[in-house]
């Protein structure tokens, strides 16, 4: 069976750089696609494209407007070829409504290089010894993936109270289970719920405005991680003007830095 990741980022190539792609009902989010499928997804553009060489190394998506339920198209264009990257732009359109979606991506060749790490993965429980969450999310999207909080639960929402960190640590992985991949690692990078939630307390209307990830992994840190859960933690500096930021980073569960993101959230009141 084909797996509801795989099946929400399919594209049929059209030539010249085009896909045709289409929502499914197991990514909705509140008024759209999760976000993190369509990053997926404009990321799969450009691995799907005959002249893409080396493996990603970053991604940024800007969320232009709501992407409405059915088919897209999807254009991949290559703006810069070097010896060392690949610059690529991206545009996510559907008919009557536009473009809905831009983004870049960066490739660049694995090379054996100079290394040296210094972030370090938070000490946490392990997997086995952390519950799963039964934390309710009127979304589709949540049901693809299990969570195991060690810290920053969703906290039920109301009317408002006491302001809380904005810090979250979890376990994560697919479900049904999948290898790890550069979409599917896209993709959780953006699983996390809206951090004014998780701060204030109340609901407010929030919408990701741009959102960019960075690849730390190469493919063989993908396949020693194949489809075991990931340590991911996230947090945010300031709410202001409407806007706030979000960071996290995704660790391997032998503590290996994959990916980290940073996403700016639009968010009312």
């Amino acid at each position: 069976m084909t797996h509801p990741l795989d099946a929400a980022i399919a594209l049929t190539p059209l030539g010249e750089g085009r896909f045709a792609g289409a929502t499914t009902p197991d990514y909705w989010n509140m008024a759209g696609p999760f976000g993190g499928a369509t990053a997926a997804v404009m990321l799969k553009a450009v691995l799907d494209h005959p002249q893409c060489r080396g493996r990603p190394a970053a991604l940024t998506v800007n969320y232009c407007g709501a992407v409405a339920e059915g088919g897209f198209e999807i254009a991949a264009r290559l703006v810069r070829d070097g010896r060392s990257t690949q610059h690529w732009s991206v545009e996510q359109s559907q008919e009557g409504g536009g473009i809905t979606t831009t983004a870049t991506v960066v490739t660049g060749a694995t090379r054996d290089t100079w290394a040296h790490a210094m972030a370090a993965p938070p000490a946490v429980a392990h997997w086995d010894k952390t519950p799963t969450s039964d934390s309710f999310a009127p979304v589709a999207w949540r049901k693809n993936y299990e969570m195991r909080f060690l810290a920053g639960e969703p906290r039920p929402l109301g009317p408002g109270g006491a302001l809380m960190s904005p810090v979250t640590q979890m376990w994560v992985r697919d479900t049904p289970l999948r290898p790890l991949d550069y979409p599917a690692l896209a993709a959780v990078s953006d699983a996390f719920l809206p951090r004014i939630f998780m701060v204030r307390g109340d609901f407010s209307p929030v919408a990701t405005a741009t959102l960019s990830t960075y690849f730390l992994a190469d493919e063989a840190a993908l396949a020693r991680q194949a489809d075991r859960p990931l340590l991911a933690v996230c947090d945010a500096a300031a709410f202001k003007h409407g806007f706030n930021d979000q960071s996290a980073q995704l660790w391997s569960d032998h503590g290996e830095l994959l990916a980290v993101s940073h996403q700016l959230v639009w968010f009312k009141g």
